[in-house]
C-alpha cells in the first residue's frame, strides 16, 4: 500500500495532557524561559562566592566539577526516573507527563525543555544536597556548575529536535540521541554528553531510524 505525504503528516504535532485550561497552560514552555529564570540566579551565586573569597580558581574548579556531576545526575535522572514505568495506573500516567509525551510527540516545540514548576523545585533540592554534604560556600559555584550543565541539557535537547545541527559535533550528537528515540529507547541516556554512555555501556546500537 502507497502512504500518501497527507497521510504521513496527519499525525499530530502535540496533544493536550491536562482537561484543565491553567494546567494545561504550564504544562508548555517556551525555550527560553530556563536560561531567562536561572542565569540571574547563578549570576547572584556567583557574586556571593566572591564575597566569600572563595577564589577564582578555586571557584573555577568547583564549577567544573559541578558541570561533572550534572552530567551523571542527567544520565541518572533520564534512565531511571524519565523512563520508569510502574504497573499501576498513576505510574503510566506519572510517566507520560514527565516523559512520555516527548517520546510520543518528539516536534512539540512547547515540551521540549523543563518546566519551571519541575526545574524550581529539583533545583532547591539539589542545592540543599549540595550545603548539606559539601558545606554552605562550596555549593554556591557547585550549585554554578551543575545549573549550567542543566541549562547546556535543555538547549541541546532543544537544538536536536528543532535545529539543523551543521557541526560535526552537532551532527554526531543528534544521531546519539536519534537512535534513543528510534531504537527502543533502551539506550543511549545522556542527552547532552555520551560520557556515562561509556562508562555503563549503554550506547547500544548505532543505527537510528530517519528524522529527527
Amino acid at each position: 500500500m502507497t502512504v500518501t505525504s497527507t497521510e504521513r503528516t496527519a499525525r499530530p504535532a502535540t496533544c493536550q495532557m491536562f482537561e484543565t485550561p491553567l494546567i494545561e497552560r504550564f504544562s508548555r514552555i517556551h525555550p527560553i524561559t530556563p536560561f531567562v529564570f536561572w542565569l540571574p540566579v547563578y549570576g547572584y551565586l556567583g557574586v556571593r562566592a566572591a564575597r566569600h573569597d572563595v577564589g577564582l580558581l578555586t571557584g573555577l574548579g568547583l564549577v567544573l566539577v559541578g558541570l561533572f556531576l550534572w552530567t551523571f545526575a542527567e544520565y541518572v535522572l533520564h534512565r531511571y526516573v524519565f523512563h520508569y514505568v510502574g504497573p499501576r495506573l498513576w505510574q503510566r500516567r506519572m510517566h507520560f507527563v514527565l516523559h512520555g509525551v516527548h517520546h510520543d510527540f518528539p516536534q512539540d516545540a512547547d515540551r521540549l525543555v523543563m518546566p519551571l514548576g519541575a526545574s524550581i523545585p529539583l533545583g532547591i533540592a539539589f542545592y540543599t544536597l549540595f550545603r548539606v554534604v559539601f558545606g554552605p560556600v562550596p555549593a554556591d559555584p557547585l550549585f554554578i556548575g551543575f545549573g549550567l550543565g542543566y541549562l547546556v541539557y535543555d538547549g541541546t535537547h532543544y537544538a536536536i529536535h528543532h535545529f539543523r545541527m551543521s557541526s560535526r559535533w552537532g551532527k554526531w550528537i543528534k544521531r546519539h540521541h536519534m537512535v534513543h528515540h528510534h531504537t527502543g529507547e533502551n539506550a543511549r541516556w545522556g542527552v547532552s554528553s555520551p560520557l556515562w554512555d561509556w562508562v555503563f555501556g549503554t550506547m547500544g546500537t548505532s543505527q537510528a531510524g530517519k528524522g529527527s
